[in-house]
């Protein structure tokens, strides 16, 4: 109980409830939603609190019939049911470690392959499809914003949205160079290669973070959209790329119908890269911003990827590391999250 601090919890909850119910609650609209959005996260993490803990009551009430009856039916419902609490109870002592300054956000993820061409771009795209299956295990829902098609298979470059309470926290430790190392199925003669891409992770910027920059200094250019999203979207000039000029930092967006909505969202993507970039530099105005660029090569990389000649997938930050190189790329990244918000 003390590790959730669900009764703490509890009275937080129903005090900013009682805030809602007073007379000038929606004189300020943005004070209001930071309050509502509070309520919502504070009740969730009650309610899967109190969820568990009833399961877990229930689990026991099994067992002590069972040792009674000698059921062995309800033997197996015990064991089953043993099993879920433990992955619940996992996942309630995993969201304790969330308590960043904007773990609670949408997650925006930016995928480029380093040099290589074809085998980095393929590892790129593969890359992509592990963090959309992971998304969807964990119920989330994924946005594309941009995509750039390779030259024959994979990517060039994709950028999307990982939309549900606490993508960002989750995902904020895949942010680095990953390593692959394999056969080429591009090359005839079937020597072993090694690849890099880099994964980008930026919170989404809510509404009530106020971030001050001088329209002057953005450059916004329209051009036709390339990538998947149906024919309508190539027939206009609606992908939208804003370039903030101090720091030539660069959103672009080509997912949406229109050059407004790509605009916003563009926006929106450029305000999460220069706040990171702020908060990393330290610096309180965005005028005195500079940028950096990191190589993806050797010796940044997060994480290594073996296929070949042993199978293997090993974080050098934590030193986790599973065989189990499919189930990996099949979304099953859950014990890497884990390893790295219990290191932080």
């Amino acid at each position: 109980m003390n590790l959730f601090d669900i009764s703490n919890k509890e009275k937080e909850l129903k005090a900013l409830e009682n805030k809602t119910l007073e007379p000038d609650f929606w004189n300020d609209n943005k004070e209001s939603g930071k309050i509502l959005v509070k309520i919502k996260s504070i009740k969730n993490i009650v309610l899967d609190f109190n969820k568990t803990k009833s399961e877990l009551e229930n689990l026991i009430e099994m067992t002590n019939l069972v040792l009674e009856e000698k059921d062995e039916g309800l033997v197996k419902d015990i064991l089953s049911g043993t099993s879920n609490i433990e992955k619940e109870v996992e996942r309630l002592e995993l969201s304790t470690y969330l308590s960043g300054k904007y773990d609670k956000n949408n997650a925006i993820l930016t995928i480029h392959p380093g040099a290589g061409g074809t085998e980095s771009q393929d590892w790129a795209e593969m890359l992509y499809r592990m963090y959309c299956k992971w998304a969807s295990k964990a119920e989330y829902t994924i946005n594309e914003v941009d995509f750039l098609e390779g030259d024959g298979a994979g990517i060039k470059s994709v950028t999307f949205e990982v939309i549900g309470e606490n993508a960002y926290g989750y995902l904020k430790g895949e942010m680095g160079v990953h390593r692959l190392v394999r056969i080429s199925p591009f090359d005839s003669n079937s020597r072993r290669h090694t690849s890099f891409a880099s994964v980008e992770v930026l919170p989404e910027i809510t509404d009530d973070i106020e971030l001050d920059i001088n329209p002057d200094d953005l450059r916004v250019d329209t051009y036709r959209a390339s990538g998947a999203g149906g024919q309508h979207v190539n027939k206009t000039s609606s992908a939208v790329r804003i370039t903030h000029i101090p720091t030539n930092i660069v959103a672009q967006c080509q997912s949406e119908r229109s050059q407004i909505q790509n605009r916003e969202t563009a926006m929106r993507m450029l305000k999460s890269k220069l706040l990171d970039l702020k908060e990393r530099e330290q610096k309180e105005k965005i005028e005195d911003l500079k940028g950096v660029q990191r190589e993806i090569a050797w010796g940044s990389q997060i994480r290594s990827y073996v296929f070949c000649p042993y199978t293997m997938v090993k974080d050098h930050r934590t030193n986790c590391e599973t065989g189990n190189v499919q189930a990996v790329m099949d979304g099953g990244i859950d014990a890497f999250i884990e390893s790295y918000l219990k290191m932080c």
